[in-house]
């Protein structure tokens, strides 16, 4: 059974496709970390001027789930670049955050309602 969030195989087939097409000469992390960016800017104009919505009401809808995800693949595969070119191991990267997260946000500060801000609720 393969694991969701095994990507060895994806990022593999990345690399190929992007070598294949002689793209890496383009892809300086710069370009890499714009391209981030732009995919992430055009996945929000996904919900732009659309309110509060539940997961539940975007799922339902089919055609907005496709654009969804495909703005989301862009994202990760700039990612994946960026990250295979500049030899930063995800899975490690991510633990280290969440270890500096937990650190500047401990669990005591957190607030216990939806209406204050984290920063609100620990201010003096």
């Amino acid at each position: 059974m393969n694991n969701q969030w095994d990507f060895y195989s994806e990022v593999a087939a990345i690399i190929e496709f992007r070598d294949k097409r002689n793209w890496r000469q383009f892809h300086f992390p710069k370009e890499l970390a714009a391209a981030i960016s732009i995919e992430t800017a055009e996945l929000q104009e996904l919900f732009l001027w659309k309110g509060q919505e539940s997961s539940e009401h975007i799922i339902s809808d089919c055609e907005r789930m496709d654009k969804i995800s495909d703005e989301v693949a862009d994202i990760a595969i700039y990612l994946f670049l960026l990250t295979h070119e500049l030899n930063i191991d995800l899975r490690v990267a991510v633990a280290q955050k969440l270890k500096k997260n937990a650190m500047k946000y401990p669990i005591m500060k957190t607030p216990k309602t939806n209406h204050i801000s984290y920063s609100a609720a620990n201010s003096p």
